[in-house]
């Protein structure tokens, strides 16, 4: 008697374990894939803001220039759109972004695997070209350019989860730098390329961890900027669909000297 409710007991804990390695598993699958949107239509971002600014010493432009002077200082949403428009064939105005996800930021990819061409619009592209007064080393910066302005870089949204999700990265000299909003001031290095976050523009000093590429007086240098939704991070769920956004970019330049006295304080 006592041997058949041994068995039993045993038969009830191998029935209850083999429950909940079933329910373990579905649990594992719903988080891998609760961070996407739906694959549905209208589950997309649906229209952005974009502006990028450079400090004085520091111009950029859409193409290569022979001098500092035919560079800029600010580049709007209507520019850059329009070289899109020009160079991948969609309208930034009408086409929104769908989430993807890449490792190498070369190859992105959707939910279910397939690739996202760099003329669908799921994700931006477009180059940079740099140019500075000095040799110096460029970085990201959340600081203002000056009290009563708000001109540092910054994702913003209604939807407040939305900059969590958002990925911009620069490619330039071989090397990869991702900026992640909600790094918040730290960074890491993952497959060969350094994410970053920013910390608000009261906080914001330039580091290592905020540096990009460096820059030879008066030589131009290409930089290719992408923009996406990480579909695997965890604010990238439905909860940001036909969500409006601003991006804006502030490059800022410094000098070895400086930063030789930035790190004596």
């Amino acid at each position: 008697m006592r041997k058949k409710q041994t068995n039993l007991k045993t038969m009830r804990t191998r029935v209850y374990t083999s429950l909940l390695l079933v329910l373990l598993a579905l649990v594992a699958v719903t988080a891998a894939t609760v961070a996407w949107f739906s694959i549905a239509d209208n589950t997309r971002v649906r229209t952005m803001g974009l502006q990028i600014i450079a400090d004085p010493d520091l111009r950029m432009d859409l193409d290569a220039h022979g001098t500092i002077g035919e560079y800029v200082k600010t580049l709007s949403f209507e520019q850059i759109a329009a070289r899109i428009q020009k160079e991948k064939g969609f309208s930034m105005k009408t086409t929104p972004l769908k989430p993807v996800t890449t490792s190498d930021t070369k190859v992105f990819t959707y939910e279910n695997g397939s690739t996202a061409s760099d003329k669908s619009g799921s994700y931006l592209e477009f180059t940079l070209h740099f140019m500075a007064e000095k040799d110096m080393l460029v970085h990201l910066t959340s600081a203002n350019s000056k009290d009563g302005e708000s001109d540092g870089t910054a994702v913003t949204s209604k939807q407040e989860k939305l900059p969590e999700a958002m990925r911009i990265s620069f490619t330039a000299d071989g090397k990869t730098w991702v900026y992640d909003p909600g790094m918040g001031d730290t960074s890491a290095v993952e497959n060969g390329m350094s994410s970053f976050g920013l910390p608000v523009a009261g906080a914001m000093k330039l580091s290592g961890k905020n540096a990009l590429f460096s820059l030879k007086e008066h030589v131009d240098k290409p930089v290719i900027v992408r923009i996406w939704m990480e579909g695997t991070d965890p604010a990238c769920t439905d909860e940001l669909q036909q969500a409006d956004y601003e991006i804006r970019l502030r490059f800022t330049g410094e000098t070895e000297e400086e930063n030789q006295s930035a790190q004596s304080e």
